[in-house]
């Protein structure tokens, strides 16, 4: 357990983060499964925030900056073999 303060107050930072990253995380993760069933229109629509998010995540460090390269590369790839 921790003894001072300031790693109480840590503690209490990281699972509000942790948690708050895990929301966004599974969120554009379903939305990513979302695009990927739709069809080609619903597809076009969706695909700028879908990237959108993907950017998000990897600007605050929830997924590595190469992770989403590969990501937004692949569903382009599928938007545009729709």
């Amino acid at each position: 357990m921790a003894n001072h303060k300031s790693a109480l107050k840590r503690i209490r930072n990281s699972e509000t983060k942790r948690l708050r990253n895990k929301y966004q995380h599974k969120t554009t993760r379903n939305a990513i499964k979302k695009l990927r069933e739709a069809d080609k229109k619903e597809a076009e629509t969706l695909f700028p925030s879908v990237v959108s998010m993907i950017d998000r995540l990897a600007k605050r460090n929830i997924i590595h900056n190469n992770k989403a390269a590969n990501l937004k590369s692949k569903l382009a790839k599928y938007v545009a073999a729709l």
